[in-house]
């Protein structure tokens, strides 16, 4: 953790909806000025495309959720430079046409590494394994914000299938193929990081996900409620929370339950706070 060059992580699996997320933390730090420098991911995936599925077929477990499929001690190494300089590198990994275009590198393969612009209020990152601590990483240690989005486990097999189906054009048998594949990684590696996490984000839906392999629609907001779980509650004012978001309430002494229309809404109430909180801090140090 650093107060002269915070660090903010989003983590959650494979169409948890941590690009939704994102897209709130970037609405906050346009509002507020906060000028920020981005980490995604799949730029520390060790492999391309067409390399990870030469490995996958030599080891049929092997998924991107693994430690050995990454580059976490790089990853860690980006953390502990930038919170002690505010310096550090990352990259592109481009899923399709759109993002080669954009990156200026062919689908599945990486841009070059590129150092991050300097004077930047904090670092974001967004991806699976923000808060990852085994044997040889700790990257928790060094996120001064840490949030988990975790959908439930149907919701989210049913936003992975629409996502990559309906945007990357594969099979539901081919998607079905990679849950599968990733499942002791999901156990072992991604589940253990929410133990970490300052604050959880967790959409449940209110209708039928029984089966998420023939679902034909991904449940909507207004089909949702929101767990939203505090780590550690203290300061956290939960009577103006509850006021302010209609038809919220407690359920536990360090969680709220909002309506999930509502979800945009309360990660503003609560997070601007935070973040200025990060910012300003810093830049009293500066």
């Amino acid at each position: 953790m650093s107060a002269h060059h915070p660090i903010i992580s989003v983590t959650g699996s494979s169409g948890a909806g941590t690009t939704s997320v994102r897209n709130t933390f970037e609405q906050i730090f346009r509002r507020e000025d906060v000028s920020a420098v981005y980490i995604e991911g799949d730029a520390f995936h060790a492999f391309d495309r067409d390399a990870m599925r030469r490995m996958m077929a030599e080891e049929p477990t092997l998924s991107h959720f693994a430690p050995r499929a990454n580059l976490l001690p790089e990853l860690e190494e980006v953390f502990r430079t930038y919170g002690e300089s505010g310096g550090g590198r990352t990259r592109h990994y481009a899923h399709d046409a759109a993002d080669a275009a954009r990156y200026g590198t062919a689908p599945g393969t990486f841009s070059p590494w590129e150092d991050f612009p300097e004077a930047s209020d904090l670092l974001f990152y967004e991806g699976l394994h923000g808060c990852v601590v085994d044997a040889s990483v700790d990257l928790a240690r060094y996120a001064d914000l840490k949030i988990g989005v975790v959908p439930v486990i149907n919701l989210e097999w049913i936003q992975k299938l629409h996502r990559d189906r309906s945007f990357r054009g594969y099979s539901t048998e081919a998607v079905t193929d990679v849950i599968l594949r990733r499942m002791p990684d999901y156990v072992q590696t991604i589940c253990p990081q929410f133990s970490w996490t300052d604050i959880n984000f967790q959409r449940v839906p209110t209708v039928d996900t029984s089966n998420p392999f023939i679902a034909r629609w991904i449940p909507t907001a207004d089909e949702s409620m929101v767990v939203i779980r505090f780590k550690d509650p203290k300061g956290i004012d939960f009577s103006y929370l509850v006021s302010m978001i209609h038809d919220s309430f407690m359920s536990r002494a360090n969680s709220i339950v909002i309506p999930g229309g509502k979800l945009d809404l309360a990660m503003q109430l609560i997070l601007t706070p935070i973040i200025m909180q990060l910012v300003e801090r810093r830049r009293r140090l500066a």
